[in-house]
């Protein structure tokens, strides 16, 4: 695993940072680093918040404390295993309906790319993307890999209202919108797919995990979305 250090984060967490960078090796490094975490079951950890390039653990003060928690972290990175699953993580299928009134900013991310609304269609479908983090929204993956043809900038104004389940490009990444807000990415599509139950909290993906766009018709999309009850 690649080394990081770790430091304070107030009385009760710790933060196990990688090398600063946006890279694939650097996320499968965090994905790992927390699933070895997961599985080890250390005393007194509450939680743990995965990101682009580090790992923030949560613990209780009065069950462990910060050396205690650092020394086991570094023995975890020192231990034999590959990671390999850890670090590739799930793969989920996102159904998505591109362009019209499910991604009206797709004309503007074609024209700015120098490319036929089919030809973006087919490279944001074309690959997988690493989810390196949650934020922002409860379950927005902020995905890695994005074709960088298709890097385009946020609105100048951004919208006050978004549905959930926008597929959109903000710079050099792209991403889920899972409930209604206000958001400045350009809206490239939309999936029907339910991503975040407020009541239970359940994600279809975590931290880690891959994600690939599958491109839908819209009556694929009304079909999906009675289905999931996100009509």
């Amino acid at each position: 695993m690649l080394p990081f250090t770790v430091h304070p984060v107030g009385d009760c967490a710790l933060l196990a940072g990688f090398p600063q960078r946006i890279a694939p090796e650097i996320g499968a490094a965090v994905a790992a680093l927390n699933s070895r975490v997961l599985a080890a079951k250390l005393p007194g950890v509450t939680e743990t918040v995965p990101a682009f390039a580090s790992l923030l653990v949560v613990y209780d003060p009065l069950v462990t404390d910060y050396d205690t928690l650092a020394a086991a972290l570094q023995g975890l990175r020192d231990a034999d295993g590959a990671d390999t699953a850890a670090g590739e993580g799930r793969l989920v299928t996102i159904p998505v309906c591109y362009g019209g009134d499910f991604g009206p900013d797709l004309p503007f991310v074609a024209k700015h790319a120098g490319l036929t609304e089919a030809e973006v269609i087919a490279l944001h479908t074309g690959r997988e993307y690493r989810i390196y983090m949650l934020g922002f929204l409860p379950g927005f993956p902020y995905l890695g890999g994005l074709d960088e043809r298709l890097f385009t900038p946020r609105l100048n104004t951004p919208r006050t209202a978004i549905p959930a389940g926008a597929v959109g490009i903000g710079g050099e990444q792209t991403g889920i919108y899972p409930i209604a807000s206000p958001g400045g990415w350009q809206l490239i599509g939309r999936t029907p797919r339910k991503l975040f139950d407020p009541e239970s909290g359940a994600l279809p993906y975590t931290a880690g995990d891959r994600i690939k766009f599958e491109p839908i018709t819209a009556a694929e999309f009304a079909a999906l979305a009675a289905k999931e009850g996100t009509a």
